[in-house]
């Protein structure tokens, strides 16, 4: 007996409606949850790559998955580990504490990554002189930690990536393992926060020399053009000369089986959850550029990846059962020579000579030579607190003097930590956006607000502005509870976290300010004459007592 094909069609959504009404992880509907982040994604790569997309990669959250393709992040500094945070948090720095990469730790007296923990050691490499790593500076949960308080421990929360940021603070506290890669050998590595030793299939990896295939390859384009090869150079890590080419998400989507097929994702009595932070996009980028026949490359040669990973859930999992979200970090910048040809404004520009010139304007303003700045990691400065209390000098007047001398450097404006901290940028878009990246850690600091299309490096791009080209992120689902769709309404990374936290049955992350993306939900009915989602500025609400300095107790 055939059905008409229409007959079929709403059978198949009233199945799918059915199945979507009684997700929840408690009961392990759906089965796993797949977060892919990909570092340094543009939003415009999707629809500009769109036509020479296969069908099973991108293709399958843009066609039949729910596409947001106005996803911003309302902040300015737009970096790996901020945006890694906020993705999973559910809110921007100023609820989760990241301000950046790395920052100068006043107690410790010297500059510490965003996950470094010198009480933890890092597992899977013996003899490592590095300190070990956590999410300890974490300032709120992560929709992993939620899953694990709804379900008492029962779900498994696994995390990996090339970068150790990019790999442990998706994960929050109560991960069961993040994963990310020793630089020079490329061997996969955790820290003791997790566990004292790596699993054994993790172990086997290691000792199997999975990386070494990668090495001596050439990657070639579609018309056989070799862009680059993994030759071993002298002086040169396995990050360097493999992680800037397609073979480095290989190797990354190659360990991401072995972890679903042996930690046995998808067959709990809790749903799972597995965030995969794709790194090499953000290495070659940062030389090439967006707009290089490279990326392009590296763009399809990704989607032929997660085409392939999708085939593997598919067959191990069943794809009826898995729920995939994809975002990315941040964007980039042109490389400022491109830009420059089309006669737009922009320049590279060194930090090193900008930072010296900043050091002689306060020199001279205060009648002393010295170091007030500590470093420039363009456009954020790292003040020498010791240099200014020796000259009797404050908090927020160091600030603004820095601040000034950034503005004679070049610099459009600034914000300062002192500024931010009091909840007093003006309520404007620019505003709120350095109101949203303010965080308590750091030491003193001021924001510098670049001009577009200027970036601080000498060579190749960069992002960490609060432009398009850095906020502009994909943002797109694919699972049974999303109609399928591409949505223009506005949308951030924040709401990734609480939109999958309300489909789950579980709470959103504490400090989460997302919102739920109503509109892409299948069976849902948005209320007649509603204006839209209404946010409310981080610098509009009170901030939680765990961001205020004073409150915080020792480090």
């Amino acid at each position: 007996m055939k059905f008409p094909r229409t007959l079929a069609i709403h059978l198949g959504l009233c199945l799918c409606l059915c199945a979507s009404a009684f997700a929840s992880a408690y009961n392990a509907h759906p089965k796993l949850v797949v977060v892919i982040v990909i570092d340094q994604f543009r939003g415009d790569y999707l629809e500009r790559y769109h036509d020479q997309f296969g069908d099973g990669g991108f293709r399958l959250l843009l066609d039949h998955g729910a596409f947001f393709t106005d996803c911003n992040y309302d902040y300015a500094n737009t970096r790996t580990a901020p945006g890694h945070a906020t993705l999973f948090t559910g809110t921007y720095s100023s609820g989760h504490g990241i301000l950046a990469n790395e920052w100068w730790d006043p107690q410790k007296k010297k500059t510490v990554t965003s996950v470094e923990d010198g009480t933890t050691q890092i597992v899977g490499l013996s003899g490592s002189p590095s300190p070990g790593a956590s999410p300890r500076n974490l300032l709120a949960d992560t929709l992993g930690d939620e899953l694990k308080l709804a379900t008492q421990g029962k779900a498994r929360v696994f995390t990996l990536a090339l970068k150790d940021r990019a790999a442990i603070l998706p994960g929050g506290y109560s991960a069961d393992a993040a994963f990310w890669i020793d630089q020079k050998s490329g061997a996969w590595i955790t820290s003791s926060y997790y566990r004292s030793e790596l699993p054994k299939w993790a172990q086997d990896f290691n000792d199997g020399k999975r990386g070494d295939k990668y090495l001596n390859r050439e990657w070639k384009d579609s018309d056989g053009t070799v862009l680059r090869t993994t030759s071993p150079q002298s002086g040169k890590s396995f990050y360097q000369i493999v992680g800037s080419t397609p073979f480095a998400n290989d190797y990354e989507f190659e360990f991401a089986r072995e972890l679903v097929t042996y930690e046995k994702l998808g067959n709990g009595p809790a749903t799972d959850l597995l965030s995969i932070s794709l790194s090499a996009n953000d290495i070659l980028g940062h030389q090439v550029g967006p707009d290089s026949a490279e990326m392009r490359a590296m763009a399809l040669e990704m989607d032929r990846q997660l085409a392939d990973f999708f085939t593997f859930l598919g067959h191990q999992v069943g794809l009826a059962n898995v729920w995939i979200a994809l975002s990315a970090d941040h964007g980039v910048a042109p490389l400022p020579g491109v830009a420059a040809r089309l006669r737009i404004p922009a320049a590279s520009l060194s930090p090193e000579k900008m930072q010296a010139q900043m050091n002689d304007a306060v020199s001279r303003k205060l009648g002393h030579k010295a170091d007030y700045v500590r470093d420039f990691d363009y456009p954020l400065v790292w003040l020498n607190e010791d240099a200014f209390t020796a000259a009797k000098v404050k908090e927020d007047e160091a600030e603004r003097m820095v601040g000034e001398a950034l503005q004679q450097v070049g610099l459009r404006g600034f914000y300062t930590k002192s500024q931010l901290a009091k909840g007093e940028a003006p309520n404007t878009g620019d505003g709120i956006r350095y109101e949203n990246s303010y965080s308590p850690e750091g030491g003193w600091y001021v924001i510098g607000v670049p001009a577009p299309f200027s970036v601080g490096t000498a060579k190749g791009t960069d992002h960490a502005t609060p432009y398009t080209y850095d906020t502009h992120v994909p943002l797109a689902f694919y699972g049974i509870p999303f109609q399928a769709g591409t949505y223009r309404s506005h949308a951030e990374p924040i709401d990734l976290a609480v939109t999958l936290a309300s489909l789950l049955g579980i709470n959103a992350p504490a400090h989460a300010s997302g919102r739920v993306l109503t509109e892409a939900l299948a069976g849902s009915r948005r209320a007649e004459n509603s204006t839209g989602p209404q946010r409310h500025p981080a610098s509009q609400q009170p901030k939680p007592a765990a961001l205020i300095p004073a409150e915080r107790g020792a480090e």
